[in-house]
C-alpha cells in the first residue's frame, strides 16, 4: 500500500485521497458498464459495521449480497451452493402456499431451523442464477477467501483496501478506511448508484433498438399501402402506347 499512502503522523498512516478519487472514479465507470451489459454485481461485506449498509444498498439497486458469512466454494463450487439456494426457495414456497401448515409441529420446528440458517447465509444471493460479473468488497483483508475465489474464477474485483491491506491482484483497489461507517456508506452508495445508472442505460438502449426495428416496418406498410397498390393496378390496365 506504500504507493497509496501520503504520509504518516503520530503513528497513523494517511491515505493519498487524490489517488483514491482517481481509482474510485475508474471503478464506478467499470461497474456501470458491467451493469449495462446485464451482468450481476455481488456486494461482499461481512464485518459488523458493514452488514446493514451492504444489505440496504445492494437491495436498493436490486443486486445480490453477502453480509454474514462467506461460504467456502460460493464461487468455485457454485453448483453445490445453488442446490442449497434451491432448498431455501422451496421452503419459502411452502410457507407461502400453505404446505407448511400441513406439517406437524415437530416437523415445522425442524424445518424452521433449516429455513432460518439458509435464509441467514444465502438470503442475499437467492436470486443469483449465474456467476457474478464483478465483486465489490468492503475490507480486502477480512474477505480474503472471497477475493481468492474470484481470482480463481477470473472475476474482476473492486475492493476498499485499508493501509494494512494488500492491493495485489485486485482489479480496482480503492485506498480507504474500511472501518469507519461513513466511509463504508459513501463507497457503497456510489457503487449502488453506478449500478442503477448502468441498468437504466441498458433499458434505454433496449427501447431505442425496438424503435429502430419499428421504423423499417412502418416504411414497408407505407410502400405497400392500398393507394400505392391501386396505382400499380391502374398502370398495368393502361399500358403506355409506343409511338410508330
Amino acid at each position: 500500500m506504500k504507493e497509496y499512502i501520503f504520509g504518516q503522523r503520530n503513528g497513523i498512516y494517511i491515505i493519498d485521497l487524490q489517488k483514491t478519487i482517481k481509482i474510485f472514479k475508474e471503478a464506478l465507470q467499470f461497474i456501470k458498464c458491467i451493469a449495462e451489459n446485464g451482468k450481476e454485481v455481488l456486494f461482499v461485506g461481512t464485518k459488523k459495521q458493514a452488514q446493514d449498509i451492504i444489505k440496504e444498498l445492494a437491495q436498493k439497486c436490486e443486486s445480490c449480497y453477502v453480509n454474514q458469512r462467506w461460504l467456502g466454494g460460493l464461487l468455485t463450487n457454485f453448483s453445490v451452493v445453488r442446490g442449497s439456494i434451491d432448498r431455501l426457495l422451496e421452503l419459502e414456497e411452502m410457507r407461502e402456499d400453505g404446505r407448511w401448515e400441513l406439517l406437524s409441529k415437530k416437523e415445522q420446528s425442524k424445518m424452521d431451523k433449516v429455513y432460518k440458517k439458509l435464509s441467514k447465509n444465502l438470503g442475499g444471493i437467492k436470486n443469483m442464477t449465474e456467476m457474478p460479473g464483478i465483486l465489490f468488497v468492503i475490507d480486502s483483508s477480512k474477505e480474503e477467501i472471497a477475493i481468492s475465489e474470484a481470482q480463481k474464477m477470473n472475476i474482476p474485483i473492486v475492493a476498499v483496501v485499508d493501509t494494512n491491506g494488500d492491493p495485489e491482484n485486485i482489479t480496482y483497489p480503492i485506498p480507504g478506511n474500511d472501518d469507519a461507517v461513513r466511509a463504508i456508506e459513501l463507497f457503497t452508495s456510489k457503487i449502488s448508484e453506478a449500478i442503477i445508472e448502468g441498468k437504466k442505460s441498458r433499458i434505454e438502449k433496449g427501447l431505442g433498438e425496438e424503435k429502430k426495428e419499428e421504423v423499417p416496418s412502418e416504411q414497408k406498410r407505407t410502400l405497400s399501402s392500398p393507394e400505392s397498390e391501386e396505382k400499380d393496378e391502374e398502370a398495368e390496365s393502361h399500358p403506355a402506347r409506343s409511338s410508330v
